[in-house]
């Protein structure tokens, strides 16, 4: 991002008052930003996904934490859900148009801190030795 595109982000979030406690966009931030939230859309980019499969594929999140993801995801039109009248009935998620114009930032993000972690997990324990 050019120093420019910086100043425009930066002005844009201040114009809306992203930083203000009571901006909506912050519990949006929030839910895409969560740790299951940012691994749930992330899984979804490479197409849909039933209940159990995301289960399976974000290895370590409870069936509780992903009904609530999901349930948040899909409240913010960042994911679709799409019921199949079987009997059990049969439930899909994807990204919806909103959710995958997301896509391509957060997985820039992801694919960032892959970049960075080794860089990052070196400042960690440089900052704990410093530590008593």
């Amino acid at each position: 991002m050019t120093e420019p595109d910086r100043l425009q982000t930066a002005l844009a979030l201040l114009t809306n008052d992203t930083f203000e406690a009571n901006c909506p966009s912050r519990k949006i931030l929030d839910q895409v930003t969560s740790r299951w939230g940012t691994l749930v859309l992330a899984a979804l980019v490479s197409g849909p996904h039933r209940f159990a499969a995301l289960r399976d594929k974000v290895a370590g999140i409870s069936e509780k934490m992903l009904s609530q993801t999901l349930k948040q995801l899909v409240r913010a039109g960042l994911v679709d859900r799409s019921v199949e009248p079987t009997v059990p009935p049969q439930v899909t998620y994807s990204l919806s148009p909103l959710g995958s114009d997301l896509a391509t930032p957060l997985c820039q993000l992801v694919h960032w801190i892959g970049q960075h972690t080794d860089e990052l997990l070196t400042a960690q324990r440089a900052y704990d030795d410093t530590r008593p």
